[in-house]
């Protein structure tokens, strides 16, 4: 890092809670040559809250009301979208279309349906001097990279069947409400759950073929009433999905268990052994049918890397170390538009499979 002496200006449009998020993790690795120099959001009250956020880490944010005004400043380099999911595919297109390059890393889902979705894609295609990087940081929770790093480094067999359970608590409360409602966010299954099935392409090392599931609103938001509608996003369901390799992925969702352990418990099963991720408790376990029970490794996955654990367990602090990465031209984006439209799709598939009651095919939404 010694050899880029120019600090890397970063800017965040969409300073919520998950914004915030951000820029306590940037101000974590600002030892790589890093600041937080602007903000843009249209809701005072976040941006306030960012003010003083930043004051207390002895950063000075130029703040704008809008994504278009921060570009027009040319204060940045680097721009970390956090806003609503509905606003993500025009702020992504005028970014990417804006004469002065942008790195940009975006919150998941990328954007609420694959057609924006494709849209970006083709048009990041044309800007070879940005990076493009997709914020499904799930994949590096250290349990979790613990678990890939042993499914995809070779003699854990064929991967057959990838199981992830979240159990968790409701939706939480954001700026007007806007994660209540479909329209905005893409639907449960695109909103929360594109980070497993992106996790789920990761361990199949395949792209899905189909998807069936069934899931419901049956529990969260049913008493609560926005300018006289009520919240349509569903709090429950089970996925199936096959891909193309023959690999079969299932998620079992549950927004009203906070009675649980554990948040996410993922399996994979080869046809050799099993790899288990416990999160958060940490824990990895690993075994073979050779082996049996008896002989089953659980290893308690850490990564001394991580110096802030914020709302992910570390998951965003090294997502951003990753991206700093491959702004500065040391490695790929690690997760890219590709990966960002896929994750997606699925989660439009679910969601389809679900409100007319019957299998999807995958070419039918992509």
């Amino acid at each position: 890092m010694a050899a880029n002496s120019a600090i890397t200006k970063y800017g965040i449009v969409g300073i919520g809670m998950m914004g915030r998020e951000h820029l306590i993790n940037l101000h974590h690795i600002r030892h790589q040559n890093l600041a937080v120099v602007s903000i843009a959001d249209p809701h005072p009250p976040s941006q306030l809250l960012a003010i003083e956020l930043a004051q207390s880490l002895k950063w000075d944010l130029n703040v704008f009301s809008g994504h278009e005004e921060l570009l027009e400043s040319e204060t940045c380099d680097v721009i970390v979208v956090s806003s609503p999911n509905m606003t993500h595919h025009r702020i992504l297109m005028d970014i990417i279309a804006y004469p002065k390059p942008h790195h940009i890393l975006v919150e998941k889902p990328l954007c609420t349906t694959v057609a924006d979705c494709k849209e970006v894609l083709e048009a990041a295609k044309k800007r070879s001097d940005m990076v493009v990087q997709v914020g499904l940081e799930y994949r590096y929770m250290p349990p979790v990279a613990k678990l890939i790093e042993k499914v995809r480094g070779g003699g854990f067999g064929d991967v057959k069947m990838v199981a992830i359970r979240e159990h968790r608590f409701p939706f939480l409360v954001k700026v007007n409400n806007w994660n209540r409602f479909n329209v905005n966010t893409g639907g449960t299954l695109v909103e929360k759950c594109c980070h497993f099935f992106d996790l789920m392409r990761l361990f199949a090392s395949a792209d899905p073929v189909c998807v069936m599931a069934s899931g419901g609103m049956d529990v969260n938001h049913k008493d609560e009433v926005y300018d006289g509608k009520v919240p349509d996003i569903i709090d429950n369901a089970y996925v199936i999905i096959e891909f193309d390799n023959g690999c079969r992925g299932m998620l079992d969702l549950c927004m009203f268990a906070e009675g649980s352990k554990n948040e996410q418990e993922i399996s994979v099963t080869s046809d050799i052994g099993k790899g288990e991720a416990l999160v958060p408790e940490g824990i990895v376990r690993f075994g073979t049918r050779e082996g049996g029970r008896e002989h089953v490794q659980t290893i308690k996955a850490e990564d001394e890397r991580i110096k802030y654990e914020g709302l992910h367990h570390g998951s965003s602090y090294l997502e951003h170390l990753m991206f700093l990465s491959a702004i500065r031209g040391e490695r790929r984006a690690a997760v890219d538009l590709e990966d960002g439209l896929m994750a997606v799709a699925m989660g439009v598939a679910a969601q389809l499979s679900i409100q007319e009651r019957r299998y999807v095919s995958m070419d039918e939404v992509l």
